[in-house]
């Protein structure tokens, strides 16, 4: 990706984070059937919070959700901080925020949720994994409860 490309989806993340916090969630994405949700969790480098904005679908064991990048070659930056953040982050689902532990699935669970829980109810996904051409991670973020 070109540094004015990169430049523009830096800004067109923030811009989403702005309005997510702003208006609640409310018009977060443009169809019913797509839900999106804010995690903010430790920059990997730096320590500062950072939040972006990410589909998700629920499942059994919490919201699922994976880093697609929107097909790029190397992991999403949000998900390497997710990893680096010790699996503590903070969620928002419209205007309902908690702390969660994100878990990143590996091996046969993960292959298990991207097929029958990602693929499955969000087919469309699978054309940005194929342009990506690598493991896309997924991860589950599960409620802490009493913090």
């Amino acid at each position: 990706m070109g540094s004015s490309k990169r430049r523009m989806t830096r800004w067109g993340g923030r811009i989403g984070v702005w309005m997510y916090r702003t208006l609640n969630g409310r018009m977060s994405s443009g169809s019913k059937n797509v839900h999106v949700l804010m995690i903010t969790s430790p920059g990997r480098r730096t320590g500062v919070p950072r939040s972006t904005c990410v589909r998700y679908l629920e499942s059994d064991d919490g919201l699922v959700v994976w880093g697609t990048g929107s097909g790029s070659k190397q992991d999403p930056d949000w998900f390497r901080n997710l990893r680096a953040a010790d699996g503590k982050v903070e969620v928002q689902v419209m205007k309902d925020r908690w702390p969660a532990r994100a878990r990143e699935l590996v091996g046969a669970e993960r292959d298990d949720v991207w097929n029958n829980v990602v693929l499955a109810q969000a087919p469309g996904v699978a054309k940005y994994a194929e342009r990506a051409g690598r493991v896309i991670p997924v991860a589950v973020l599960e409620p802490v409860r009493g913090e």
